[in-house]
């Protein structure tokens, strides 16, 4: 089984935007937002994906990911009751360690997220400094919920 040891952060300032590698727009929409079983389509620039995520457990969780045709998943964002995530994923590197940051688009507009995949929990990194706070745990700031309540309607 895939799992995803996964870490997000709050970004502070916009001083990030000097190291980006690579940036794509996301495209993506969910067919369950059921905390036991995630169900998400996405659009990655020319790419589908269908992905079914598992209930979090801390900051792990099993996922598992496969690439679909883009015409397919074009379909399935369809089906999805929610409003779609929009969003540009900015690559940077930190040292050495692959950091997405999330600057989203649409209704999630002003929302801006960063993440990190780790191999084990306990895995140390360099946090770098234009985080401002882990929201790791905070389901507000799961895409899924985000779906559902926007960022645009948070008081």
């Amino acid at each position: 089984m895939a799992v995803e040891i996964e870490r997000k952060f709050l970004v502070r300032d916009t001083s990030w935007k000097d190291n980006v590698r690579r940036s794509i727009v996301i495209k993506q929409g969910y067919l369950s937002t059921d905390p036991d079983r995630t169900v998400r389509i996405r659009i990655k620039g020319d790419q589908g994906v269908l992905t079914v995520k598992g209930r979090s457990q801390g900051v792990s969780r099993a996922e598992f990911e496969y690439e679909i045709p883009r015409d397919d998943a074009e379909a399935m964002l369809l089906l999805c009751n929610d409003v779609p995530i929009e969003k540009v994923r900015n690559e940077i590197l930190v040292g050495g360690k692959l950091w997405e940051l999330d600057v989203f688009e649409g209704a999630n507009q002003g929302l801006v997220l960063a993440e990190i995949e780790l191999a084990d929990e306990n895995e140390v990194f360099e946090l770098p400094s234009w985080v401002e706070k882990e929201v790791s745990e905070d389901v507000r700031y799961y895409n899924s919920y985000l779906s559902k309540t926007p960022y645009a309607t948070w008081k």
